[in-house]
């Protein structure tokens, strides 16, 4: 079994997050200031479990009204759920196959049109390198989206294996790289490649690195150029696209591969996750290693989400286990055992905490409760002591008939 380290938990901040694993569930985290602590639980369940329906990637549209959930499956289909009570909002079948399964999926944020509030742009793409994009209009119910009748199509790849790919922050840019593919940098409105990575050179005994990229991400939401990719070879490298083809900055982390990346608020740190659960940040303008988030994970992290408001991040992996941690002292704030393997995690920022009203009705008839004891004791004692006094009499009565 593998070394674990006990720290005490201080809890977390009120938040709300989504998780999602092998069995295709949806489980819905919750933490309450004030409440066991500030420990985060699990709320509710969306689904049914079915390995055939193994979420294989997740996407959310993070606003206050009505925010949506887009969720691709091992069978090849793509859902778009509500991500306040798991509604079923669209459902797109044939989507992709287990030969040539859903490895990138993006729910835009942007609008196709002002007039049209219910519409939404999804993007995705396949272990292939086959990418699309297409509108959907969302009815009330399921039945009632339509789907764009002229998808827009176009191959990333003409070998080798798509594993990872992300869209910039003003979703422009699509970023890819995988097993046998090198990094690369496409334009969305022209599905065109501006750009792609240069292998690096033989190290100093005369050995070439395979290309294995196995997650990538943009180091800020506002600047394409910069972007940070992770390697089977335990290493994270830092592109400018600006600058030059080949990385800007390597740095290796431990022995395992990375499996996953997220960027910071800062647009100077990256949160990493590798395969045998180390989880530790590093600030890339000098590649220095900040350090190791406190509390060893039994399992290999396969998401890290950041939080966009609070100073909390979120991962979870094969241990099943969803975890919160502190970004300022990177100690666990709360954990939470959720039984399948998780496949993704994501923040719902807009949650609110409730507040509570107090049960006026409760306190009434509690007081009632406690009341009426202490009258039946106080006549209970009324009764003893008038009982006393008779017998008091009763013998005294006898005494003046004896006189007699």
């Amino acid at each position: 079994m593998p070394r674990t380290t006990t720290v005490d938990s201080p809890g977390c901040p009120p938040l709300r997050a989504l998780t999602f694993d092998s069995l295709g569930l949806v489980k819905v985290i919750e933490a309450h200031d004030g409440q066991d602590g500030g420990a985060v639980k699990m709320v509710e369940r969306w689904g049914d479990p079915d390995s055939s329906k193994c979420v294989l990637a997740a996407s959310i549209l993070d606003r206050e009204s009505d925010p949506l959930v887009s969720v691709a499956r091992k069978c090849g289909s793509i859902e778009v759920i509500s991500a306040i009570n798991g509604d079923l909002r669209a459902h797109i079948p044939n989507h992709g196959d287990e030969d040539d399964a859903i490895t990138g999926l993006h729910l835009f944020s942007k609008q196709q049109s002002e007039s049209s509030s219910r519409a939404c742009k999804l993007f995705t793409c396949t272990t292939k390198g086959h990418a699309s994009m297409e509108s959907v209009e969302l009815g009330k119910t399921a039945a009632e989206f339509i789907r764009d009748p002229s998808p827009t199509v176009w191959d990333v790849c003409g070998s080798g294996n798509i594993l990872c790919s992300k869209i910039d922050g003003n979703e422009n840019y699509a970023l890819f790289g995988g097993k046998g593919v090198e990094v690369n940098v496409w334009d969305l409105h022209k599905c065109v490649k501006i750009w792609t990575a240069k292998c690096p050179p033989k190290n100093t005994l005369g050995i070439f690195t395979p290309t294995w990229f196995t997650s990538a991400t943009f180091l800020s939401k506002d600047d394409h150029r910069k972007f940070v990719a992770g390697t089977n070879s335990h290493q994270v490298r830092l592109y400018d696209i600006s600058a030059q083809r080949r990385p800007v900055i390597s740095v290796d982390f431990r022995e395992t591969p990375i499996k996953a990346i997220c960027e910071d608020t800062d647009g100077n740190t990256i949160y990493i996750g590798n395969g045998s659960g180390d989880l530790a940040s590093i600030d890339m303008r000098t590649g220095k290693l900040l350090g190791c988030f406190i509390g060893k994970c039994s399992g290999g992290i396969k998401s890290i989400a950041r939080h966009p408001q609070l100073p909390v991040i979120a991962s979870c992996g094969l241990d099943s286990y969803l975890r919160i941690w502190d970004i300022q002292s990177r100690q666990l704030l709360s954990a939470v055992f959720l039984k399948q393997h998780l496949t993704s995690v994501v923040f719902d920022s807009h949650f609110r905490k409730e507040v509570p009203v107090p049960e006026v009705t409760n306190t009434v008839e509690e007081a009632e409760v406690k009341e009426t004891p202490a009258k039946r004791k106080k006549g209970s004692k009324e009764e003893h002591v008038s009982k006393k006094k008779k017998s008091k009499k009763s013998s005294k009565k006898r005494l003046s008939d004896d006189e007699d």
